[in-house]
């Protein structure tokens, strides 16, 4: 087993922030508070948090507008973790070009292995293969080499 990353593990807490926030409805702000001040004495990219809650939650609609018509189920039915999770990919490939996309789906599979129903990294894995193909097209054709 690796050593897990400052960064990583920011992604590891973002999806527990954002599955609260799915749930809770409360504001953003306040759940970074309470993340901050329960893990104070863990050692995590803290900026990266703050960027991807606040970055994701301020840009949802546009987020699942971009993934609903690439999952292979109705968005609406997809589970609290995994929305949470390609919430968090879908950002991370349109917004943070200087990760590499297949660094970005891997995350996205590791935590839903992690977070997910017992099967849901396939879905995942499959859905943000898709995201990838439409957000970071020269990147993948060029891996591809196409």
């Amino acid at each position: 087993m690796s050593i897990t990353s400052d960064r990583s593990r920011a992604r590891r807490y973002i999806v527990q922030a954002l599955y609260e926030w799915q749930v809770s409805g409360n504001a953003p702000k306040d759940i970074e508070q309470q993340f901050l001040i329960e893990h104070q004495s863990r050692q995590f990219d803290r900026p990266y948090f703050h960027e991807l809650l606040i970055g994701i939650t301020e840009q949802v609609e546009e987020l699942d507008a971009t993934i609903s018509p690439l999952s292979e189920r109705p968005f609406k039915e997809v589970d609290l973790v995994e929305k949470a999770v390609l919430r968090l990919g879908c950002f991370e490939l349109k917004n943070r070009i200087d990760i590499p996309y297949r660094v970005v789906i891997n995350e996205a599979i590791e935590l839903t292995k992690t977070f997910g129903a017992d099967q849901a990294h396939k879905f995942i894995n499959g859905t943000m293969d898709k995201l990838a193909a439409t957000l970071r097209e020269t990147e993948v054709a060029a891996r591809k080499g196409g």
